[in-house]
């Protein structure tokens, strides 16, 4: 009795490991895809970081001054 449930206890055991093995690679594998997708990103913004400032700084530094189509002049 004591050797089956030695043995039982250790093939639970296995089956535990095997099972958060799995888990593991999985989780590495999520792990290496999402590093891989934060490289593409950062290469990205890294590229048109500059092209993006210019244009955002281009549009609000680009002032028109207009009179409104609907502002009544009374007189």
């Amino acid at each position: 009795p004591l050797i089956k449930g030695y043995r039982a206890d250790r093939e639970e055991k296995a089956k535990e490991a095997a099972a958060l093995g799995s888990h593991g690679s999985c989780s590495s594998e999520v792990e290496k895809e999402t590093q891989e997708k934060m490289n593409v990103l950062q290469n990205h913004f890294e590229q048109n970081r500059d092209g993006v400032l210019n244009d955002l700084l281009a549009s609000v530094c680009d002032i028109r001054p207009e009179i409104h189509e609907n502002y009544r002049i009374n007189g």
